[in-house]
């Protein structure tokens, strides 16, 4: 009986829990289901805010783009009504125009006409003046103009005769002027500072106990010295100095720069030698490379190759007769271009052949062959024109001139080396030169001694008083001047100063 208790009890227990749970579920199921419908109505309620928000904003926009195109529709009729009252206005000056040029057509038309009818009077009267003409003269038109040609003929070439030969004459007289103006006018242009120069190959010592140095213990460091710079170097017992010789004046400038430095420096070793000998050829390196960029820009001849570029800076390092080839070469660039631009010549050509005349220079001491044939090749070799080739080629008449730009750079040339101080005479012709000059002063009656001094441009003479007196020294100057006129050649001119001094001496006892 009790366990049919607990049965019926636990039966309904699990019926009660089974009603409270489905109870339950269907409690919650229906909560949740109210909160998502909440959300829902929400999320509805506010997108339709939004939309109206969106609709409203539309709305404002479109209202001012209407109101901003009205306006701009106002703007453009105004434009339009401004723009039609000054066609209106342009039209009417132009209907105003048209019949005043209508007027002046019909004037026109008037006046051709009374022209016309004039026109054909003339040409009936000059038809009957023509016929009465032929008449009294018993020639045709034809005839008559064929004679008066012959005769305006003949004298025309009787003046152009005239006219040939005096301009003939005018051009025989006025060339040698002309020429030599233009040449004048070039080196006045030019103006440039003169200075000679010659390659320094001798290193100042500041005591000749540094030659021992120099030499080295059994001549190691005179050997490297040698090897290392190509160079050829001479101590001997001028005091205080060593000299440097080499054919290559690129090299000897290197090896002077080197031993100058090891001379201040005072630590000469072989290994010391070379690194000096390097740090020289580098900056004699850089120095050809400015150099060369210098010379063509002085001289204004752009885009040459860089091996030309360096040839030319080579060329500071290059004399002739005591000259800078280098300063020469821009000279004569100058001078080209001068006289080119005077006689209507390409100025362009003439500048370049000017620069690049004696480039064959920088490297005519290991090529076979002259400087001018030398230059051309280089040039030729790096794209150089054909028409500046030819003047580097022809400047010592080695190759036919053919261009007057070619012969401009000849007469340049001469130019930049003839000028008074341009180039150094060879010691030969100086010593001569001073010999004679004193010669010719000691042959004259009366001369004690005679010097010549300032490299030959001044002769002092001094005389014995006893025998020229002061007249006589104005004489004798004027003499002995006139007598080195006629027996020397000279550049330049040769002052001549007599001395006469008179001397009293007398022992006081």
């Amino acid at each position: 009986m009790n366990w049919t208790i607990y049965v019926i009890i636990g039966i309904l227990s699990l019926a009660v829990g089974f009603g409270l749970g489905y109870y339950l579920r269907t409690y919650v199921v229906q909560e949740k289901h109210k909160r998502r419908q909440q959300k829902v109505e929400q999320e509805l309620a506010r997108a339709e805010q939004q939309a109206r928000q969106i609709v409203l904003t539309a709305k404002d926009e479109a209202l001012k783009i209407r109101n901003a195109a009205a306006e701009e529709i106002e703007q453009r009729r105004a434009a339009l009504r401004l723009e039609e009252e000054h066609l209106q206005r342009r039209r009417g000056k132009l209907d105003q125009r048209q019949e005043r040029l209508d007027q002046r057509e019909q004037s026109l038309n008037k006046r051709q006409s009374a022209i016309d009818k004039k026109r054909n009077q003339v040409e009936r009267l000059m038809k009957e003046q023509q016929k009465m003409l032929e008449r009294i003269a018993g020639l045709s038109q034809e005839e008559a103009k064929e004679e008066l040609l012959k005769t305006v003929e003949e004298k025309a070439r009787q003046d152009v005769a005239r006219v040939i030969r005096q301009v003939e004459t005018e051009a025989r007289e006025e060339a040698d002027e002309r020429a030599r103006k233009i040449i004048t006018y070039a080196i006045q242009r030019m103006a440039s500072e003169q200075v000679a120069e010659m390659t320094v190959s001798t290193v100042p010592l500041a005591s000749d106990d540094i030659k021992g140095r120099i030499i080295g213990r059994g001549g190691r460091n005179i050997r490297a010295f040698e090897q290392a710079a190509g160079v050829d170097v001479v101590v001997d017992d001028t005091p205080e100095a060593v000299t440097i010789s080499c054919f290559d004046p690129v090299r000897r400038e290197i090896a002077r720069r080197a031993m100058e430095r090891l001379v201040m420096d005072g630590r000469i070793h072989p290994g010391r030698i070379e690194k000096v000998i390097a740090n020289s050829r580098k900056e004699v390196e850089r120095i050809i490379r400015e150099e060369g960029e210098r010379a063509a820009y002085e001289a204004e001849v752009p885009g040459l190759h860089p091996e030309l570029i360096k040839l030319l800076g080579r060329l500071k390092f290059r004399t002739s007769f005591g000259q800078n080839q280098h300063a020469h070469a821009i000279e004569v660039a100058k001078l080209a271009a001068m006289l080119a631009e005077e006689l209507k010549a390409d100025a362009k050509v003439a500048r370049m052949a000017g620069l690049l005349h004696d480039i064959g220079k920088a490297v005519d001491f290991e090529t076979e062959g002259t400087h001018a044939s030398i230059g051309a090749d280089i040039c030729r070799r790096y794209g150089v024109s054909e028409a500046v080739v030819h003047c580097i080629e022809s400047h010592h008449h080695e190759v036919e001139q053919n261009s007057i730009e070619a012969i401009i750079v000849e007469a340049a040339d001469a130019i930049s080396g003839a000028r008074p101080g341009a180039r150094r005479e060879s010691l030969d012709l100086y010593l001569k030169r001073i010999q004679s000059l004193e010669k010719i002063a000691n042959s004259f009656k009366g001369v004690a001694e005679s010097y010549a001094i300032q490299a030959g441009r001044e002769i002092r003479i001094i005389v014995r008083p006893k025998e020229i007196d002061d007249l006589g020294t104005i004489q004798l100057s004027r003499d002995i001047a006139r007598k080195i006129e006629e027996g020397m050649e000279y550049p330049g001119q040769i002052k001549v100063t007599v001395i006469r001094e008179v001397r009293a001496e007398e022992v006081a006892k």
